[in-house]
């Protein structure tokens, strides 16, 4: 990068086209010959711009002094020094401490294009311009929240509330009540769910087969209504119907919800005979184990599921290497643990695709014992296994964890950022307001 050495600065001007500048205090001679490589820039606007015509001069710097022959911009040194880099090396670094959105600004009052930055400071700044739409989105969801009186329509403002009390916990101590019992919910059904399949606490219907028990029907039925009864509220107080019916957190709400009333409906409008056909029965079952569907609503009600949702999409590359090397590992220790087991004449491993259940279960280190073997050689064929599956699933973990920490620590800071924004538009809005009235 290193190319082209920079010209030291000079204190007088030697040629034709040199100027000095001072930049909020910093005065810097620069040569006309560096400066005609951009001439579409503010500096080359400059060099070429003749002493004996100030009103062109003024609409290019705050000031100037004709004695000395020098330009003054109130503008930040910092990024000036950065921004000087492209006369002479042709590409732009933003140094650290600069806020890379202030720094734009800079490149585009002295007319130096966005594409002559380095790559890694166009992902840094592609990072904070998305950090900037978050802010902005959350600020105008605060916004819309403190606006609720001032909707037009009454029905707007019921709207506008009945969104509040379902979707934002934070709003008020009704919808606080509100997350609690939906929270309470999905754990009673959860729990409901899974103890309705205890032997013990089933009953014998007519046909002498055990079905759940009524109560546990009941606290099902409950619970069902209330998660339907928020659905739908839900749909109704939504401003957006098409994004709210497109996002996944609903449609997990849909099918945790579809399920029991498809059931409801093959038995009770279903005739006997048709309920004793068996795909019916096995639709009927299937659709019940579909209930478990509602045990993701915890995420709606969680920020750290969601959180680690975002931490394992982000990983996904690290996830696909360990999937990847935990395939190879299989095939070949499997294929290895076959060929070696061959001799031993009680062996356990049949075939190869037999063998890569066993491989599955020693490189994750979970080893049911059904399955292992018997020779010397296939022992040592599964200690090597092992190490390498406990190396495998330890090399993406901390990457998870970064994306997990830096992604907790991010929407944080852009709460923050967000409630600072508004409490300053506030603020604003007031001393307006007292300015006005003292007028």
């Amino acid at each position: 990068m290193w190319t082209v050495p920079k010209p030291k600065y000079r204190n007088a001007l030697s040629e034709e086209g040199d100027i000095t500048v001072n930049i909020g205090g910093v005065r810097v001679v620069l040569f006309g010959d560096d400066l005609k490589r951009y001439p579409d820039s503010r500096l080359a606007e400059l060099s070429n711009c003749s002493a004996q015509n100030p009103e062109l001069i003024s609409t290019l710097c705050d000031d100037f002094d004709p004695g000395r022959n020098e330009f003054y911009f109130d503008r930040d040194p910092d990024s000036f020094k950065c921004i000087i880099d492209v006369y002479y090396f042709d590409e732009i670094h933003i140094k650290s401490g600069i806020c890379p959105i202030c720094f734009i600004k800079e490149m585009e009052f002295w007319k130096i294009d966005q594409s002559v930055l380095d790559e890694c400071c166009k992902s840094y700044l592609s990072e904070k311009e998305e950090e900037l739409k978050e802010i902005a989105n959350k600020v105008k969801a605060i916004l819309e929240d403190l606006d609720v009186d001032q909707c037009i329509t009454r029905t707007q403002r019921c709207q506008r509330y009945l969104w509040r009390l379902m979707e934002k916990p934070d709003s008020s101590l009704a919808a606080r009540i509100i997350a609690i019992a939906s929270f309470l919910s999905i754990l009673v059904s959860a729990v409901v769910m899974c103890v309705s399949t205890i032997p013990e606490l089933q009953v014998t219907n007519a046909e002498g087969k055990l079905v759940e028990h009524p109560t546990m029907e009941a606290i099902e039925t409950v619970c069902m209504l209330w998660f339907t009864t928020e659905f739908v509220l839900r749909l109704a107080s939504s401003p957006n119907k098409v994004r709210f019916a497109l996002s996944i957190m609903n449609i997990i709400d849909f099918m945790a919800i579809i399920p029991f009333y498809v059931v409801l409906s093959l038995t009770l409008l279903g005739t006997t005979s048709m309920m004793e056909l068996v795909n019916v029965q096995q639709a009927v079952q299937a659709l019940r184990i579909m209930r478990i569907a509602r045990i993701f609503k915890l995420a709606r009600h969680s920020s750290g599921l969601q959180t680690l949702t975002y931490a394992l999409k982000r990983s996904l590359k690290e996830l696909g290497l360990l999937l990847m090397y935990m395939g190879v590992g299989i095939f070949v220790f499997s294929a290895l643990a076959y060929t070696m087991e061959q001799s031993h004449p009680e062996t356990l491993f049949r075939s190869i695709p037999q063998s890569f259940w066993w491989a599955i279960i020693t490189m994750t280190t979970v080893g049911y014992g059904d399955i292992y073997p018997k020779t010397t050689l296939g022992k040592c064929n599964a200690a090597v296994s092992f190490l390498c599956g406990v190396i495998a699933i330890a090399l993406p973990i901390h990457p998870i964890i970064n994306n997990f920490v830096v992604f907790y620590n991010k929407q944080k800071v852009l709460e923050t950022a967000a409630k600072h924004e508004v409490e300053l538009m506030e603020l604003k809005s007031g001393g307006q307001a007292r300015r006005k009235s003292q007028e």
